[in-house]
């Protein structure tokens, strides 16, 4: 009885020439480091371009006959199969089919930048347009809970020979996050780098498709998230979003500094004041300035940039993010026009700025 061992089955397999490249098994670094020999019982797996290929049945084929021609008709063989992915896509040709991206920014946590950019990309889509919105915020993600799809995962799709994500749809919108693939309970506890990395993925692997208008729901302050953005995407423009308090406009400053780097150079689209006033519903007539009057109005008009809305603050919007029904779902009510405003005045800004300013080019940076 013949005593099996993998370096026959090595040099059976070189014997055979797959098609797609003219060269051997073996050679076309097809066969998988996963021999296991089990008396006469033999398999191992073929790694092959991608599943609809062509020479994948007759390859097979001929592997078998080979074992058993060379070594013997003996032996049960069992070849199973995997598929290679096509590489991603390199820095500066991805989301070939975006027109527009836009970063939502604030310098400080607890200003709102979630809710705006969620009700932002909702309108957007409600005036007609094809919008993405990516959960840029690795260790805070919000998004699936304002949409209302903490339940949802995300599959995968084949397209071009890779594996890409599809993202999930809801009121219009194509949304990705890192909240889907982990548990909303428990702390992410990731180095930069890692984050970083599963950023990227999102960005490259998410199948995005055609889109009018990409929104990035950026995380507070001046980060390695931000400074992957910019290294990764060619960004349209940023917003800040601030309420009118003193401390919430110093750090907005520091956000529109990031930006307006010599080195980083992406236009500022405008400034959105969130928490304006209070206006309580048995008082419509009445407003209070809780959090002062005007701040963000004047930060813009301090900066050189446009002032894009002033959003009081109303319980609604709040129970309605929670609910994940975020207000821009509808448009009769107040809440819902002022985000139907923001979005015309976002388009107006984004076409003025594509109009007079040459395209964002990708940051790069040069290791010393």
């Amino acid at each position: 009885m013949i005593t099996l061992y993998p370096k026959l089955i090595t040099d059976a397999l070189s014997q055979v020439i797959y098609p797609g490249t003219k060269k051997n098994l073996v050679e076309s670094e097809m066969l998988v480091d996963d021999i296991h020999i089990d008396g006469m019982n033999v398999s191992f797996t073929l790694l092959f371009p991608r599943e609809t290929d062509p020479f994948m049945k007759s390859t097979i084929k001929a592997a078998e006959a080979q074992i058993h021609y060379a070594i013997s008709k003996d032996i049960v063989v069992e070849i199973k199969t995997d598929f290679k992915s096509a590489p991603r896509p390199e820095v500066g040709k991805m989301l070939p089919q975006v027109k527009n991206i836009i970063a939502v920014s604030s310098g400080k946590g607890g200003v709102g930048k979630s809710t705006v950019s969620a009700n932002l990309a909702i309108a957007l889509a409600r005036l007609g347009y094809k919008v993405g919105l990516l959960d840029t915020d690795i260790f805070g993600p919000s998004m699936p809970k304002m949409f209302g799809v903490e339940n949802e995962r995300p599959y995968a799709v084949e397209k071009e020979g890779r594996q890409l994500i599809e993202p999930v749809e809801k009121y219009g919108v194509k949304l990705l996050s890192v909240g889907f693939f982990v548990n909303p309970k428990t702390a992410t506890l990731w180095r930069g780098s890692m984050a970083s990395n599963a950023l990227k993925q999102l960005i490259a692997d998410g199948d995005w498709g055609e889109l009018d208008y990409f929104i990035l729901d950026t995380p507070p302050g001046t980060s390695d998230i931000h400074l992957t953005l910019l290294q990764t995407l060619a960004i349209t423009g940023a917003i800040i979003v601030s309420t009118p308090q003193h401390v919430a406009l110093a750090d907005a400053r520091k956000g529109i500094d990031m930006y307006r780097n010599e080195k980083v150079d992406v236009p500022i689209l405008g400034v959105v004041e969130n928490m304006a006033w209070f206006t309580p519903a048995e008082l419509p007539e009445n407003k209070y300035y809780i959090f002062g009057k005007d701040g963000a109005k004047q930060l813009a008009e301090e900066m050189g940039c446009p002032l894009l809305a002033q959003l009081p603050i109303v319980q609604s919007i709040c129970e309605n993010g929670d609910a994940g029904k975020p207000s821009a779902t509808q448009v009769d009510t107040m809440t819902g026009q002022a985000f139907l405003n923001l979005a015309q005045s976002v388009i107006t800004v984004v076409n003025r700025r594509n109009k007079e300013k040459a395209p964002t080019k990708i940051v790069s940076v040069t290791q010393k």
